[in-house]
């Protein structure tokens, strides 16, 4: 298996261990450089099949691949998974007893493993260091490398330390991995693990298989629930919100309501948090309720929805909590609910925190690009796919594209709103400047004496959802601001001045309200559907049951025996030998010789 000398090494693994046919995109073109040697910088979206490229030239090269990874509490899925498919994998975390530890270390020791998972704190210590420079290593695989960012949405401050591996194991191949970094997260992820001089793999960010749809949040919780009951029954799903209350009444709300959903944020104890994880990684229709603490690293292929009810802070975090969805490629959603409420607070979150004033200026921009991306007249994926630097054209699969909204010339409704903020000296929140365009006759408009002002009433004809809507967009626009030593005050940039004078115009959405409808779950282009067929759907349906006692009996998630689309193959096939089921993809020797006669012998008895 080691033999580097034949080019087809990769390849091999590929078919034999994991089951593939071929590799996809430029899956082949970073093993082959990782296997000889070379140091990479990876970028591939969630799903793209990230860690085929460090597993197969670890399998390929003398030694053992060493991951380093942030996520202790996945460990055990991931060493387990690859136990499945005949890898000699352990991991050395602060979960183990010390007699696993030593065991773990002789074994590195020995060269008896092929991977070793380590957590970048564990591996900075110098029982971990002396244990690597007296072992053989294959090479260095630094996962979630976005980490290593100290503008990014998830740092890590022990990744910074990484570049450690450089200095100390000049001769031993790197390959960083993130699903998510800008160029500019990129450029410093290059430079902090000192990888300037490797090979950038960057793939498309796009994930054609996610419908992105974003509404106005009017009772957040009710919309989630309708959505999951009529879009995405009995799936299994991510629901994100900001903060631990919400997730916890959230939780509640949808099993109250008949839905199974678990809590998860970091204020849990360690105990119920890993069993929910547990829970929701083994078992099929699980709603998992959580904040950001949530998901990195998660490789549960048949999420089919990933909600926001709060706004993220940046497009790289909605980025990579949304490709948590779909990544079997077959059809998902991210649907967010976001309202005035949510800008508010995340502003007010950046002006509270205790970061210096070039990083609160770093948090805005971000959160400026994620508003431009709710507030879009056009194409949300082209949006998101430019903002990573990457070009794209309208994608026919995002609420945009499906029902596109109608723009108009909204000079003179943005004049109106300027002016009342202005009128108002500038120290009033949206409420009441709403208030003092619509005319409304409030104890707080008459006592500060603003149904006086020239702009009260003139907006009267407008509704309040609708002065909601133009407000945000104003936000969005960068033409006010929202000023929390003010107590949210809304103030006037120096771009809103031309608009009050006339000498820009503005296009604004038109507000459209917000209309209950069911639809077809989404069919993103290119993406073929393996429709089966009733007896078909019945094998699969077997086969599901099958798995579930099978993984229940090895203690492992379901998907780890086998995904649902390498059922469906089989359920199509219906193989009556070993030699026919060893075509099907996802189908290596280890599962064949695991599991290959059950598999006959349940597909004869319903054929």
């Amino acid at each position: 298996m080691r033999d580097q000398s034949d080019n087809n090494a990769p390849l091999h693994v590929l078919q034999t261990v994991f089951g593939y046919p071929s590799f996809r995109g430029q899956q082949a073109d970073i093993v082959n450089h990782v296997a000889g040697g070379g140091d990479a910088l990876v970028l591939m979206p969630t799903g793209g099949g990230k860690s085929l490229c460090y597993q197969i030239p670890s399998l390929v090269r003398d030694g053992v691949g060493v991951v380093i990874s942030p996520l202790i509490a996945l460990m055990q899925d991931q060493v387990d998974a690859l136990a499945e498919v005949g890898v000699r994998a352990a991991f050395l975390n602060s979960t183990q007893s010390f007699e696993e530890t030593i065991r773990t270390e002789k074994a590195v020791r020995k060269g008896e493993l092929d991977l070793v998972y380590v957590a970048p704190e564990r591996l900075m210590t110098p029982r971990c260091l002396e244990l690597l420079e007296s072992s053989k290593i294959a090479l260095f695989a630094i996962d979630e490398a976005h980490c290593v960012s100290q503008w990014g949405h998830d740092f890590r401050p022990e990744y910074i330390k990484l570049s450690i591996l450089h200095e100390r194991f000049p001769q031993v191949p790197r390959i960083a991995l993130t699903a998510t970094a800008d160029p500019q997260t990129r450029a410093e992820i290059a430079r902090r693990l000192q990888l300037e001089d490797a090979a950038q793999f960057v793939s498309s960010f796009d994930r054609p298989n996610i419908r992105y749809q974003i509404v106005e949040k009017t009772n957040g919780r009710k919309q989630v629930l309708d959505f999951i009951r009529e879009e995405h029954p009995g799936d299994a799903g991510i629901v994100y919100c900001l903060s631990r209350k919400k997730v916890e009444e959230t939780a509640d709300f949808l099993n109250e309501h008949g839905l199974t959903a678990l809590p998860y944020h970091a204020g849990m104890d360690h105990a119920t948090r890993a069993a929910n994880q547990s829970r929701f990684l083994r078992e099929d229709g699980i709603v998992m309720v959580a904040t950001i603490a949530f998901g990195m690293g998660i490789d549960k292929p048949d999420v089919r929805f990933v909600c926001h009810l709060d706004l993220p802070k940046s497009i790289e975090g909605y980025y990579q909590e949304t490709g948590r969805a779909g990544r079997d490629g077959a059809p998902a959603d991210a649907w967010m609910a976001y309202g005035l409420q949510d800008v508010v607070q995340q502003r007010r979150m950046i002006d509270e925190s205790e970061a210096d004033e070039n990083f609160k200026r770093v948090q805005t921009a971000k959160l400026d690009a994620m508003l431009g991306l709710c507030e879009t007249l056009n194409c949300r994926r082209v949006r998101l796919l430019d903002y990573f630097g990457q070009s794209s054209g309208p994608c026919g699969n995002c609420d945009i594209c499906l029902a596109p909204p109608v723009s108009y010339d909204g000079t003179v409704q943005m004049q109106k709103l300027l002016s009342s903020i202005y009128r108002v000296d500038q120290r009033f929140g949206g409420g009441h400047v709403i208030d003092v365009l619509r005319g409304t006759d409030s104890d707080k408009v008459k006592q500060w004496r603003h149904d006086k002002v020239s702009t009260f009433g003139i907006g009267s004809e407008t509704s309040e959802a609708e002065w909601r809507a133009i407000l945000r967009q104003a936000i969005a626009l960068g033409l006010v601001v929202v000023d929390h030593d003010s107590y949210g005050a809304l103030k006037l940039t120096a771009d809103a001045r031309p608009v009050l004078k006339g000498e820009r115009t503005v296009q604004l959405r038109q507000y459209q309200k917000p209309a209950k409808k069911k639809r077809e779950s989404a069919k993103p282009k290119g993406y073929v559907e393996s429709e089966l067929s009733s007896s078909e759907q019945g094998i699969f349906e077997k086969l599901r049951w099958w798995r579930v006692e099978t993984a229940r009996k090895h203690n492992v998630p379901a998907y780890v025996i086998f995904h649902d689309a390498t059922m469906r193959e089989i359920a199509k096939m219906k193989p009556s030998s070993l030699d026919d089921l060893r075509n099907v993809s996802g189908v290596g020797e280890k599962k064949l010789e695991s599991y290959g006669e059950e598999i006959i012998a349940l597909i004869a008895e319903l054929v």
